[in-house]
């Protein structure tokens, strides 16, 4: 019985031994995807039981315009597409109807709960999107928000150089918009690369960056799983939540805390699409609060009721900059034009920044690049 046992263990030694011996001499094909060329962009993944891989990019006209990819060898599947545009893109593989990410690419985008593989293309558009020599440092701040009733998170943006001096700084507060959260900016408005970029550049003032989460009901992003409360819109209670916690919450704990430049003339804010109305909402119920105001993809009602009356509140407070930024196929784009036509009326100096395309971080990337440069001087 002994001996039986002996012989079995010996046995299960030599095919273990065998098997890893089996499994090192196999070799993984060394796999780049993707592969930026000077005309081309090549995408690869390994599937080696797949019978159709397809490639979706943003780039694209539509999901439909996804093109196949063929299969070598060594059961990687390829496609070459000829370089887009100088951008930042999503993209993915559609593997048998399944709809995945590059797993060769550690470059990845966070968009609410979905992640993306990204592809970055290079070019002066784009320039600023890439890691600038210099950088600043980026800090996931919990503060107490009595205004909502919650320990909230808000990221914190601060310029290289930050802590060997002893300077105060402006600040810009930057706000996401719908389905977002306070790392939206950062993962997918390229915040931080631009803010380094601009300020090495000498293109923009050195300056604090606070990106706040703007659902009222979360305390943080939902990656950190942490229940939500819901708040009746229509109850006067929970109205302008969040906007009123800005001001009475936010700015007196960033002030306390960093070392910054309390005055409104150092202060401003921005926001895209929800973003944007909050941005507009804080500043006409505050007027004087920020000296620097930003509205991206946003804008008014037609004949909304008491705008004059805000805007002349924010008239006589005084402001530096009033900048509003849209594309031109945005379907926020009649609202913004509102807003314009109500600035005008009003006497208010502003600029209307007007580019192609919709709704997208391809044209909020752009906003905050332009404007960053006015903020401050």
């Amino acid at each position: 019985m002994k001996q039986k046992y002996l012989f079995t263990i010996m046995c299960l030694f030599i095919f273990t031994g065998s098997y890893s011996q089996e499994l090192a001499n196999f070799k993984r094909p060394v796999i780049v995807s993707p592969e930026i060329g000077e005309k081309t962009v090549t995408f690869r993944i390994l599937e080696p039981q797949a019978k159709l891989v397809r490639l979706y990019g943003s780039w694209m006209k539509s999901y439909d315009s996804s093109v196949n990819m063929l299969k070598d060898s060594a059961h990687v599947w390829t496609v070459s597409i000829s370089r887009p545009a100088p951008e930042l893109y999503t993209y993915n593989f559609i593997i048998d109807g399944l709809t995945v990410n590059d797993a060769n690419n550690i470059f990845l985008q966070r968009d609410g709960t979905r992640y993306l593989s990204v592809l970055l293309v290079p070019g002066d558009l784009t320039a600023n999107y890439f890691e600038a020599t210099q950088h600043g440092n980026l800090m996931k701040v919990w503060y107490d928000s009595p205004t909502i009733g919650k320990n909230r998170r808000m990221y914190v943006y601060t310029p290289y150089g930050y802590e060997k001096n002893s300077e105060n700084y402006p600040v810009l507060y930057l706000l996401h918009g719908g389905g977002g959260d306070e790392d939206a900016w950062c993962t997918m408005g390229r915040a931080c690369q631009i803010l380094d970029n601009l300020i090495e550049k000498k293109l923009a003032v050195p300056m604090i960056c606070v990106m706040p989460n703007g659902n009222a009901g979360q305390e943080a992003a939902k990656t950190l799983m942490i229940e939500e409360t819901s708040y009746d819109r229509n109850d006067p209670k929970s109205a302008n939540l969040y906007t009123n916690s800005i001001v009475k919450d936010i700015i007196p704990y960033v002030e306390k805390n960093y070392r910054v430049i309390a005055k409104p003339e150092a202060r401003a804010i921005s926001g895209l699409s929800m973003g944007g109305g909050q941005t507009i909402s804080v500043t006409n119920d505050y007027p004087g609060t920020f000296s620097y105001i930003c509205p991206l993809s946003s804008g008014i009602r037609a004949n909304q009721t008491d705008v004059d009356t805000k805007l002349q509140g924010i008239k006589n407070a005084g402001f530096k900059l009033y900048w509003i930024g849209c594309g031109s196929d945005d379907f926020t784009f009649e609202s913004n034009k509102n807003l314009d036509a109500a600035l005008t009326k009003n006497g208010m100096e502003h600029t209307f920044f007007i580019t192609g395309g919709g709704h997208t971080w391809a044209n909020w990337r752009v906003y905050l690049n332009t404007f960053g440069q006015l903020l401050f001087k």
